[in-house]
């Protein structure tokens, strides 16, 4: 079995841009992407037992138990680990608990080689408001796409640039649920990045406020991509 090169670890709030991020760089360099919220999804399109509960969870703004997620992310990284060079995981961990868990993972021999680095996304509160608002998504369940668009009867008409799938509006994305995700988000952000700082990884720290582009190109900079 292939091992992984390199791993990514994305921390950032709902609407930092994560996604939009991995996007690019699945895109530039042919990574595996992990949204944990889009691995979530597929199982609750599927209506599997799993994503019964877990659509339960998400439109309460709460988190996943943190056993299903590891396994979860466990399963997915050796699943991908024979296609791809570097992966990326998008929203895991969030917790300390999930961190320490993690690092038990990549203390086995399939990832001796790998070098992690931890990407931090700082955007104010007021900022990810704004974004969410406007946040349109691909309806694909395996592309998830993000888009902005200020009006919502225009959006009905555009279809994803990837892969031509309408788009939508995320249930979570809704102001009452998101500013119940931001709350669980700075619970355990600051204790979690904490933990990075003090850790063996390396870690960096990107201005998500800024455009896109300009966000990609300070990743590569920090990241000497």
């Amino acid at each position: 079995m292939k091992s992984i090169k390199d791993i990514y670890i994305f921390i950032g709030p709902p609407g930092s841009g994560k996604g939009s991020l991995s996007h690019l760089c699945k895109k530039n360099f042919g990574w595996a992407h992990l949204s944990t919220g889009n691995l979530c999804r597929q199982h609750i399109a599927r209506m599997t037992d799993i994503g019964v509960q877990i659509d339960q969870i998400l439109k309460s703004g709460k988190l996943i138990h943190d056993d299903l997620m590891i396994a979860m992310v466990s399963a997915w990284i050796q699943e991908v680990a024979e296609h791809v060079a570097g992966v990326i995981l998008d929203g895991f961990p969030r917790t300390v608990e999930q961190a320490r868990a993690l690092d038990a993972l990549f203390s086995q021999d399939f990832f001796a080689q790998a070098s992690i680095t931890v990407v931090a996304m700082h955007i104010h509160d007021d900022h990810i408001l704004g974004r969410l608002k406007t946040r349109f998504v691909c309806e694909n369940e395996s592309c998830q796409v993000a888009y902005s668009y200020t009006s919502h009867e225009s959006c009905l008409q555009l279809t994803c640039k990837e892969c031509d799938y309408p788009l939508k509006k995320r249930t979570d994305d809704a102001s009452d649920v998101v500013y119940e995700r931001l709350k669980i988000y700075h619970q355990y952000a600051g204790t979690l990045l904490d933990y990075y700082k003090n850790s063996w990884h390396k870690m960096i720290t990107l201005n998500a406020e800024l455009p896109l582009e300009n966000v990609f190109n300070s990743f590569m900079q920090s990241t000497g991509k």
